[in-house]
């Protein structure tokens, strides 16, 4: 049976669930993530757009680049998600999550981007962002 995975937003207007045993996770160092997040990078997991409900509100979305958006609560601001054009996966942030500690990520996107002082994940895979400004 899945595991079930629940988060949402800092002020709980929006609120979702998904199952899946466990959602492959990863660092995004790329700068359109840490624009988005305010953070030195995002955490995003990975969760089939059809299997991600929304139980309580919806959020705001808005487009981040030519091939993806992004949803936000409209109330608080948090991030939710990011989601590429086409694709049949959305990336919800891991920040996001009730229980982040669940997950454990697998590698690193954007690392032409990383910080210098941005010290974690040592020893996973690494790739250049694909798609740029």
């Amino acid at each position: 049976m899945a595991s079930q995975w629940t988060g949402g937003c800092l002020c709980g207007s929006c609120r979702y669930e998904f199952a899946g045993d466990p959602p492959h996770s990863g660092y995004c160092h790329c700068d359109m993530c840490k624009k988005a997040t305010g953070g030195p990078f995002a955490v995003l997991l990975q969760a089939k757009v059809e299997d991600l409900l929304w139980t309580a509100g919806s959020p705001a979305v808005y487009r981040s680049s030519p091939i993806a958006t992004r949803g936000f609560c409209g109330n608080c601001g948090t991030p939710l998600y990011l989601q590429y054009d086409g694709d049949a996966l959305i990336r919800v942030t891991a920040g996001s999550l009730d229980n982040p500690e669940r997950i454990r990520p697998a590698g690193h996107y954007g690392v032409e981007s990383r910080l210098g002082w941005a010290d974690c994940g040592h020893g996973l895979p690494e790739e250049t962002t694909r798609e740029r400004l």
